[in-house]
């Protein structure tokens, strides 16, 4: 299934301006329409329809309409991110409301689709007492101190650094919060991160202090929010995008993990946490739908591997599907001005 065919069946809906984008990878259909917020609920019924005829075409194992609303841009922050990382155009968030719904896997392989698709990308580990990253990126070795600054490691293609570099892997970090947040200003302003497109910073659980001091010393450009489709991890995905609008940060949109699970001996779906949840709270919400992640085995393994899926089986489902959130977020980079080729995932 190709985009030209997907817009030949779109066509005959007169969406004209409304339609957004098209992205096709591998049987994974995703179809964006612009509208106001206030359209949302009527528009529900078209949006429907469209995504149950692009369900039903031969070749289509998954099809979403999603709506997008643009916002007016936020007034400029006090402090430029000019002023702490000199060289990054673009600084985005990863974020969730509650531990445990793959947030900093969907991290690391946003940040490796990324650069798979041209950009000069960083990734920062900005979880403290629970990093990740070094296992994750198959990193295990203490970054060089050049002229007063440490020096990121890179791996598949991006830049990193995390507190996981600088001590054991089994120490446990017992900081009060004031010495994690200086450990998070040194990691944003003692770090030679040269030039980029864009830093991902792969935020800790929760909406406290480090969330609020990374939003107003980075200028984050928006946040992506990680959840998975059931009603208690969408509760808490709700808190993480009002507390994005209270500190000013725009939401670039919201990614259901755990989507759906295919058994990969008879190809049966199974819902385990549910299914369209985080969809749907996006519509309600009115922020973007950036795709769905599938729970499959090669996920896991790849991560416990230090090697991310989008690196290592790039034509894979699962990389498809992050290629698919990658595509996404590098149009809202690129639509403000962000230097780089755009991701295609046809």
């Amino acid at each position: 299934m190709t985009e030209e065919k997907i817009r030949a069946v779109l066509a005959k809906y007169n969406l004209g301006k409304m339609l957004d984008g098209v992205h096709a990878h591998e049987g994974l259909v995703q179809v964006t329409l612009a509208i106001k917020r206030e359209e949302a609920a009527q528009l529900e019924p078209l949006r429907a329809k469209i995504e149950a005829e692009l369900s039903a075409l031969a070749g289509v194992k998954n099809a979403a309409v999603v709506f997008t609303a643009h916002r007016e841009a936020a007034p400029p922050p006090p402090s430029p991110v000019a002023n702490i990382l000199p060289g990054v155009k673009r600084v985005i968030a990863v974020a969730s409301g509650k531990g445990g719904v793959g947030k900093s896997t969907v991290a690391v392989n946003l940040a490796v689709a990324l650069a798979r698709g041209g950009l000069q990308v960083g990734l920062l580990d900005a979880d403290i007492y629970g990093p990740s990253l070094p296992r994750m990126l198959g990193l295990a070795r203490k970054p060089e101190v050049k002229d007063g600054k440490m020096l990121p490691l890179h791996a598949w293609g991006v830049a990193c650094m995390s507190i996981g570099f600088l001590v054991e892997e089994e120490t446990a970090m017992v900081w009060r919060g004031p010495m994690v947040i200086g450990a998070l200003t040194q990691m944003l302003t003692q770090v030679e991160w040269g030039a980029l497109d864009v830093l991902v910073i792969d935020m800790p659980p929760g909406t406290g202090d480090v969330q609020l001091t990374l939003a107003q010393k980075a200028a984050l450009f928006g946040a992506v929010i990680v959840s998975t489709p059931q009603d208690i991890a969408l509760l808490d995905a709700r808190r993480g995008v009002k507390m994005f609008e209270q500190v000013r940060v725009p939401v670039l949109g919201i990614v259901e993990n755990m989507s759906y699970f295919s058994c990969p001996n008879c190809n049966h779906r199974t819902d385990v946490f549910g299914h369209g949840g985080a969809q749907a709270e996006a519509a309600r919400l009115g922020v973007p739908f950036l795709g769905e992640v599938p729970l499959l085995l090669a996920i896991r393994e790849t991560g416990d591997e230090g090697a991310p899926i989008t690196a290592s089986d790039p034509g894979g489902e699962a990389a498809g599907a992050f290629m698919a959130v990658a595509g996404r977020v590098a149009e809202m980079l690129q639509g403000a001005a962000v230097a780089g080729p755009k991701i295609s995932i046809e």
